[in-house]
């Protein structure tokens, strides 16, 4: 199987489409398009540039076409359309997340169930898709830091995103994390902790300092991320909830999963976490941090399969 994945280089898109890739299998080529201006301000609904046609040689999406071609973020919906209609229909084209223009945009769209567009080619689920497995994950764990394994146990991995994101008031966001931290304290016996991209300075120095004297690890951006490992390794996992992405990846450990509510939340990931919870794969975590058993939960599976059965249909 040939596969193209279409991004503009967004690493959050980038993981999703890799994700789905690994789990089907097959050579896949990466494609990392800019399209430019003005033709990105037209976009999804504009065209592709002239230079990016398909029938102009020098294009990322010249011939020969992929049997599947996945994309992710806005700017990519007119590069796969055109590859659909370039190749006469015989590439089987999926798009990740909302491509703002309907049904239409691929053969297979995947969407997060807090998102409200609803088709019959839509395939819908809670989790979104991503790159983990769980040899993958038990590879990295058998090379983690040394230090780890002088923390005392139960071991918190806590998982950073952006708890201010969603606030104007910053010091009232923080002062929150901080006091989910200092309830962390009181639960666990030591605390692993990997931050994001989108982590503010400001939150990881009021960490280090509120973490000063517990046992804990810090990731410091300065060596290889650890993420994986800490995965694998933690006996609980904590994720500020600001993260669809990281929950997602989390609850497909099998592992305990406390979401971390911000001082503020997106509406839509509010109820995405409030779902996880009633469905019993999460736990709220201002309650008791202990085990608790679910069945992991990974949609990149789902996504998958459905691209499969989409090619069988076709005879492919």
């Amino acid at each position: 199987m040939h596969i193209w994945i279409l991004t503009d280089g967004k690493i959050g898109d980038r993981v999703q489409c890799l994700g789905v890739v690994a789990h089907l299998g097959g050579e896949a080529e990466e494609k990392v398009i800019a399209p430019g201006k003005p033709w990105e301000w037209l976009m999804p609904r504009g065209p592709v540039p002239p230079k990016h046609r398909p029938d102009r040689p020098d294009s990322p999406i010249a011939p020969p076409f992929p049997d599947v071609a996945i994309a992710s973020g806005r700017r990519m919906v007119p590069y796969l359309k055109a590859i659909k209609t370039a190749s006469g229909g015989k590439t089987f084209t999926v798009f990740l997340k909302d491509p703002r223009i309907g049904s239409a945009a691929a053969d297979l769209i995947w969407m997060p169930r807090h998102d409200r567009f609803r088709a019959d080619n839509v395939l819908v689920t809670d989790t979104g898709p991503h790159p983990l497995t769980p040899e993958a994950i038990a590879a990295a764990t058998a090379t983690r830091p040394e230090a780890w394994n002088s923390l005392p146990g139960p071991r918190l991995g806590l998982l950073i995103g952006n708890p201010v994101s969603a606030t104007r008031d910053v010091d009232a966001a923080v002062g929150h994390f901080m006091a989910q931290i200092d309830h962390a304290k009181a639960e666990v016996g030591s605390i692993i902790v990997t931050q994001s991209r989108r982590t503010p300075e400001p939150v990881m120095a009021a960490l280090r300092a509120r973490l000063a004297g517990f046992p804990h690890w810090i990731w410091s951006p300065a060596e290889e991320n650890p993420y994986r490992a800490l995965l694998g390794f933690s006996d609980l996992l904590a994720v500020t909830a600001d993260s669809h992405n990281m929950v997602s990846e989390a609850l497909s450990t099998g592992k305990p999963v406390f979401p971390m509510r911000p001082y503020r939340l997106n509406p839509k990931l509010e109820g995405f976490i409030d779902r996880l919870e009633e469905a019993g794969q999460t736990r709220p975590f201002q309650g008791v941090l202990q085990p608790y058993d679910y069945v992991p939960v990974d949609a990149t599976e789902e996504i998958a399969e459905a691209i499969r059965q989409g090619l069988a249909k076709r005879g492919r």
